[in-house]
C-alpha cells in the first residue's frame, strides 16, 4: 500500500509510471483470480485503492502545473 505522502513527492512523470505498474500488478491479481490462484482476494480491493490513490494525486499535480502556468 502506497502512502498519499509518498506519492506527493514525486512528479508528474514518476506518478504516470506508478500509475502504469500498479495497473499492470491489478492486471496480474485479476488473472490469478480467475484462475483460481489467488489466496487473498483483499488484495484486489487493494491495489483498486491504490490506483485510484495515485491517479487523483497525478491528476492534482496536473492541475497545478496548468493553472500555474
Amino acid at each position: 500500500m502506497t502512502k498519499a505522502a509518498e506519492l506527493r513527492t514525486k512528479d508528474v512523470a514518476g506518478l504516470t509510471s506508478e500509475v502504469k505498474a500498479l495497473q499492470k500488478a491489478h492486471f496480474g491479481l485479476r488473472m490469478q483470480k480467475a484462475t483460481q490462484q489467488l489466496n487473498n482476494t483483499a488484495t484486489l480491493r487493494t491495489a483498486r485503492r491504490d490506483i485510484a490513490r495515485a491517479k487523483t494525486i497525478l491528476v492534482e499535480k496536473q492541475s497545478a502545473d496548468k493553472s500555474a502556468k
